[in-house]
């Protein structure tokens, strides 16, 4: 029995993701295996899919619902990395990375908390100097000389 073809997630919360994620420093937007991940230089801070029968999934695998749901994923660390890992849901910790969470995206998602958490993970992922950017610090490289 052949496969049913990917379902890729709406373009209503691939935009609202977008808002938040393009506007950070030197983001930037591609198409992933499935669905959409934006990264900054090489590291990817965050990925909205489709998780489906048929292909595989953490979110399926743990928590056994078979629906089409659209999901989340990215970076944490610290305390509020344990905290999301021990939530529920709508939060879940893939197995396959440390510093990974899920997220499921659905008509009760709270966006200023998504906001939140994509830009938490654009800090994670980005060298310093972009992240002082992001603060609105200083941008000069470390050692240089002020004018």
């Amino acid at each position: 029995m052949p496969r049913s073809p990917r379902i890729e997630p709406s373009g209503d919360l691939v935009a609202r993701v977008a808002a938040t994620a393009l506007a950070l420093p030197e983001a930037y937007e591609e198409d992933a295996w499935t669905g959409v991940r934006w990264r900054v230089r090489s590291k990817t801070f965050a990925h909205i899919l489709v998780a489906q029968e048929g292909y595989t999934s953490a979110y399926r695998d743990l928590t056994g619902v078979t629906a089409p749901t659209t999901v989340l994923t990215f970076q944490s660390s610290g305390d509020e990395l344990s905290a999301l890992a021990h939530a529920g849901p709508p939060f879940y910790k893939p197995p396959w990375s440390p510093t990974v969470i899920g997220m499921v995206l659905d008509e009760d998602s709270d966006w200023d908390e998504v906001a939140e958490l994509v830009t938490e993970s654009y800090r994670f992922c980005a060298p310093q100097m972009l992240r002082r950017r992001l603060d609105g610090g200083d941008e000069r490289p470390a050692g240089a000389r002020a004018p």
